[in-house]
């Protein structure tokens, strides 16, 4: 039972009060939530837009620190180095660098977990056949359509074969058939003991797949347990039997009325789901060997996601060594060429930093953030000035 296990995350009084320039409380998105993620467990965190999730999810990745509250990942911060090794995150958007191939880019995330050379090679080949994507391998991924890129994203979320899989809309993008694959995929992950948090409004997709869910709407919980709790309506009664003759649904009906007392009442016959028909309909042609061009899947799970014991003999094996090949050079080299744009990036991203860190009562540390975003803007200030004067020069 998932009472029994360790929390994997654990939030206690979580709040987020973003401010503006002057400091001033702008909005709270996050308001004193307290919740707990298990291990083994798949939880969906759902509520309309600007309910508070994409913040509570960027602060289980140490993205934004919380205002106030605690906030444990795997029994530490969420922003040590240590922890996020053990995160697998698929954001909303995929952001993929568009002139790396789709092995390059696997490559590429994997080294940044210090994956050997041989072990990153292994496990793209195998995510690649996993996400159907093993014949556009050799292609740029700036080419692929949004379900391809969601396939992608979806494949270097798990290059390092994470504990806690933390997962923003995976279906979104997909087409049912993909669907049912992330969702399959998702519970073989749930067997192997990880843990997954998933955010999405496709909630017959939550309902398929998750444990419990957690509502969120204006920034607080609304709703929170384990969906057959939830969803289960205790005023009514449903019974299902095998096709009956006209003669027994009388009878039946006679004794409804008469034990009813005028209650109102409906007997119907059970209804697939668009979707189990749609898959019906598609693993028909498959039998037939109806060709295709778009989307192959293999039907198997990349092997290092299926048993432990079997993925720690492999790559015990495995080399560290070796020349970096060709494809990784080409990953290097398409990755400095964007070092320049993420200096901008981080630029920015430190004043907006150093602006949300100051208060009205500001002790040392806050005073030498002051002044740091102080010395920052003067020096933004005076390289526009300079500009404009050369403009009207």
């Amino acid at each position: 039972m998932a009472e029994n296990k360790a929390p994997v995350i654990s939030a206690v009084g979580l709040s987020k009060v973003f401010r503006d320039f002057w400091n001033r409380p702008k909005a709270k998105a996050v308001s004193d939530i307290d919740f707990e993620i298990r291990e083994g467990e798949v939880v969906g965190l759902l509520g309309p837009n600007g309910s508070g999730k994409s913040t509570t999810v960027k602060m289980l990745l140490g993205l934004l620190y919380p205002t106030a509250g605690q906030l444990a990942v795997f029994g530490r911060s969420p922003r040590t180095v240590a922890i996020k090794k053990r995160i697998g995150y698929l954001p909303e958007e995929s952001y993929l660098y568009k002139y790396l191939t789709a092995m390059e880019t696997l490559d590429f995330f994997g080294s940044l977990f210090n994956l050997s050379k041989t072990e990153r090679r292994n496990r793209s080949e195998q995510l690649l056949d996993m996400v159907g994507l093993s014949h556009v391998r050799s292609r740029r991924v700036g080419e692929f359509s949004k379900g391809m890129a969601r396939r992608i994203g979806l494949a270097q979320a798990m290059i390092n074969d994470p504990s806690l899989l933390i997962l923003d809309e995976p279906t979104s993008g997909l087409d049912p058939l993909g669907c049912k694959e992330v969702k399959d995929l998702i519970m073989l992950l749930k067997k192997r003991g990880k843990t997954v948090l998933i955010t999405s409004h496709l909630l017959s997709d939550v309902e398929d797949i998750c444990d419990r869910v957690i509502i969120l709407y204006g920034g607080k919980i609304r709703a929170e347990g384990p969906l057959n709790d939830l969803l289960t309506v205790t005023e009514a009664s449903r019974i299902t039997t095998p096709a009956m003759q006209p003669e027994i649904t009388e009878k039946v009906l006679k004794i409804l009325r008469e034990n009813l007392s005028g209650e109102e009442f409906n007997i119907d016959h059970p209804r697939r789901t668009l979707e189990e028909f749609f898959l019906d309909v598609i693993d028909k042609a498959k039998a037939e060997s109806v060709t295709t061009s778009g989307v192959v899947n293999s039907g198997r799970i990349a092997e290092y996601l299926q048993e432990d014991d079997k993925a720690a003999k492999v790559l015990a094996g495995l080399s560290a060594s070796g020349d970096p090949s060709p494809e990784v050079a080409a990953a290097k080299k398409a990755v400095d060429e964007k070092q320049e744009q993420q200096k901008i990036k981080q630029e920015n991203l430190r004043i907006q930093e150093l602006t949300s860190s100051l208060t009205v009562e500001k002790g040392p540390e806050k005073q030498a953030a002051a002044e740091e975003f102080s010395n920052l803007k003067s020096e933004k200030l005076s390289e526009a000035n300079e500009k404009l004067k050369d403009l009207l020069n």
